[in-house]
């Protein structure tokens, strides 16, 4: 490109590297980041290709003249005549150089390197090359010291298969599906994403009171429309659903019927391609709403939703990824200067469009099938899947490894099966029928994380790495099985929403012609939607809905109330109390219970008589707190909790049996995930009302497991306050607990249950 003095040809070869040998080979120049010029500077020429000429020479010579032609003409002359084992020998280096990260979701297959990538490669192999960019300390997990400018290149950087997945080099191709959808003014991803909120607007919705509307519909149940900005519509679905209607990205219209299949059985299989509780979720999902649905549960009608949902994630990202390809040919066609730049505005500041948090390895397995399921639809012309193979290892799991003589509940072997590993996160690319698994995340439409594995990548304040940049454009955030994350950490969901749409540290390389305005203002997240999906009404869950949901388009929550509690089904006959504690406010709820629990309970099991007595505790800092409280007072007890080991549980069951014992403190999160049943229960003490509703039935009916004719001195001893409603409800169901919390009388209830 510049001049060299007056050295050889060869000599100059002499002094390229491979990868850049092989750079001047393909695109016949070399970088201007390789270009070792004299310190005389010089005017650098670049070689014009034609796109279908594969040479080095330029497009027409004979308008050029000799002393223009650049000296790279002829040393590529030269590389042509390279061997065929140096050639090897080039790949097997290019290989080499990839680092590959087992932490965070590296690159497999193998595909042409682009310009970028090799730049980088060489940079972190040639120390006087190294780019302002690259992580000085050369850690391999990829994630970099607040303040700096980007993450390592080997975690982020696509270094194979950018060819085939990159946005910014591909164009729409007429096979690859019908753009028309997109045209259509109707269409609601375009409504939403194009939008436009005034600043005043922006400002108001800090002062704006929430404006609510009930409705009540056929499946869901009672719904509650919000929203804090001014306009609040509410609909109501239609009897029949047609496929063109819902503005499906091809080939989304054929493959769902098929995909969906088993869940449609009879005259439903051909009316409609959805179930009914599948219709209504749609259709507030199409419509890019905020929606939170507690009643999704694993063995019920958990893999129906995530059916539903998968569909709206490919369906968004499909037209996401179609209208910018399809600008990309615009852009393209168009000549220079010709057209207005906000045209093209179609893109974040950074790639990932979608986030989807689940608890297990065997959920994210599930996901991933399900796209290719959508995409793939009758089998006919596959798609391409890297990775595959690699995939299905690490994400599938052993029939064998799991003992066959265990017996437990059918809902604990709906939420436990498969993979139950959970730290893991995976990014996934998706392009014109390709998927591409182990993305790196910015170069990622979807990203399919457990809230361990975000928490271990976004770090927290004061840490030398992390990194959370790939969170600043989530358009749509689902959060699946979110009752789960409380048995798990809690604390991990709270710190991934304080970091979603945050403005990024670093560029990434982005076009800033094509960012939406929005983005660019940091409004982000007043354009994503939010799909919460528990098992369970919680006030944590609805906290994290109210308080980090603030959709634009308003949020639909379902609020069904339970007729009849979970106390229904306790077998046994037992007498239950339950005693009410005052507290001023929500944070002295804590402090409450504990005092009312020494003061007024525990003197009462105190006594010889009152044996064997089980103390069921929710939280784990609760458990903390009477534990270090029970070996103060040199009460005679033992425990079991979460992290007891299994020797430990086996003496401290023993011990409690035989009567060793005379109070067992046990957590909930050990019930959870062991399902142990405890024998020896006589008296039972719920320090805080379960999380889950049916663990009340299931503790209670421990007490039948040694039936010694201990019946008539059984108790059971509740504690609720009237911050408890929702839990409350949960148990006696909603009326029981309405007369409970307008009464401030202990509530004494006799259950007759089968012997």
């Amino acid at each position: 490109m510049g001049k060299r003095g007056s050295r050889s040809q060869s000599q100059l070869l002499n002094t390229l590297t491979k990868k850049q040998k092989k750079h001047l080979r393909d695109f016949g120049e070399e970088h201007p980041f390789y270009d070792r010029v004299s310190r005389k500077e010089a005017k650098p020429q670049i070689c014009q290709l034609s796109e279908s000429s594969d040479s080095s020479d330029s497009e027409s010579e004979s308008e050029s003249e000799p002393e223009q032609v650049s000296g790279y003409h002829k040393l590529l002359a030269t590389l042509k005549n390279v061997s065929e084992e140096e050639e090897e020998d080039e790949e097997e280096e290019e290989e080499d150089s990839i680092v590959d990260d087992a932490e965070m979701n590296d690159e497999g297959g193998g595909s042409d390197v682009s310009v970028e990538e090799e730049m980088a490669a060489e940079a972190t192999e040639s120390p006087e090359n190294v780019p302002l960019s690259a992580d000085p300390e050369g850690k391999e997990d990829g994630e970099r010291p607040p303040g700096t400018s980007q993450a390592s290149p080997e975690e982020f950087t696509d270094a194979k298969h950018e060819s085939l997945f990159s946005l910014e080099t591909n164009f729409l191709e007429e096979e690859s599906g019908d753009n028309s959808s997109l045209k259509a003014s109707q269409d609601p991803f375009l409504q939403h994403v194009n939008k436009e909120l005034k600043e005043k607007e922006i400002q108001a919705v800090a002062t704006n009171p929430k404006t609510t509307h009930e409705l009540k519909w056929p499946i869901l149940g009672q719904l509650v429309f919000s929203s804090k900005f001014q306009k609040l519509e509410t609909f109501k679905p239609p009897k029949d659903i047609d496929l063109k209607s819902l503005h499906l990205q091809k080939p989304l219209e054929s493959t769902w019927t098929k995909t969906n299949s088993p869940f449609l059985s009879g005259p439903q299989k051909s009316s409609s391609p959805f179930t009914p509780l599948q219709k209504e979720l749609f259709l507030i999902m199409n419509s890019y709403r905020d929606l939170f649905y507690p009643e999704s549960t694993a063995l019920k009608n958990g893999e129906e939703i995530r059916h539903v949902y998968c569909l709206h994630v490919i369906n968004h990202v499909l037209k996401a990824n179609a209208q910018v390809l399809g600008n990309n040919s615009r852009h393209r066609s168009q000549k220079f200067g010709v057209g207005d730049d906000d045209d093209f505005r179609d893109q974040g500041l950074t790639r990932p469009k979608v986030l989807i948090v689940v608890p297990f390895r065997e959920a994210a397995l599930r996901v991933v099938q399900l796209f290719i399921s959508l995409l793939e639809g009758d089998g006919k012309k596959k798609i391409i899947v890297s990775n595959k193979k690699r995939f299905q290892g690490e994400y599938g799991s052993d029939p064998e490894e799991r003992p066959p003589n265990l017996k437990r509940p059918e809902d604990y072997e709906a939420v436990f099966v498969g993979n139950i590993d959970d730290h893991f996160r995976i990014g996934v690319a998706i392009l014109q029928r390709s998927i591409r698994l182990y993305a790196p995340f910015y170069s990622s439409d979807i990203l399919i994380a457990s809230p361990l594995g975000l928490r271990t990548i976004i770090g927290g304040e004061g840490e030398k790495k992390r990194d959370f940049d790939f969170l600043s454009s989530i358009e749509l955030l689902i959060i699946d099985q979110a009752d789960i994350y409380l048995m798990q950490n809690w604390e991990h969901v709270l710190h991934l929403m304080n970091h979603m749409n945050l403005l990024p540290l670093d560029s990434h390389g982005v076009d800033f012609s094509r960012v939406r305005m929005w983005s660019l203002n940091n409004w982000s997240k007043y354009y994503r939607q939010t799909l919460l999906f528990g098992a369970l009404q919680d006030a944590q869950i609805n906290s994290v809905f109210n308080k980090y949901c603030v959709n634009m388009q308003g949020q639909v929550a379902v609020r069904n109330v339970p007729m009849t509690g979970s106390i229904s089904h306790v077998l046994v006959q037992l007498p239950h109390v339950f005693q009410r504690m005052e507290a001023e406010n929500l944070a002295s709820v804590i402090d409450a219970r504990f005092n009312f629990f020494v003061n007024k309970i525990l003197p009462q099991y105190r006594d010889a008589v009152m044996s064997h007595t089980l103390i069921y505790i929710p939280s784990y800092f609760d458990f903390v707190r009477l534990r270090n409280y029970f070996k103060k007072e040199e009460l005679n007890f033992t425990h079991i909790c979460e992290y007891t080991q299994k020797s430990g549980v086996s003496r401290a069951r023993h011990f409690f049996l035989q009567g060793e014992k005379q109070f067992l403190l046990f957590t909930e999160r050990f019930h959870f995930y062991k399902r142990y049943t405890i024998k020896g229960i006589r008296n039972l003490i719920f320090y805080e009302l379960p999380t889950y509703p049916h663990f009340y039935s299931e503790i209670c009916n421990m007490l039948r497991a040694t039936n010694r004719g201990e019946e008539a001195t059984w108790t059971c001893t509740v504690l609720y306050s009237k911050y408890d409603a929702q839990r409350l409800a949960a148990v006696v169901g909603v009326e029981r607990a309405a007369q409970m919390l307008q009464s401030k009388k202990n509530v004494h209830l006799f259950i007759t249950g089968e012997k």
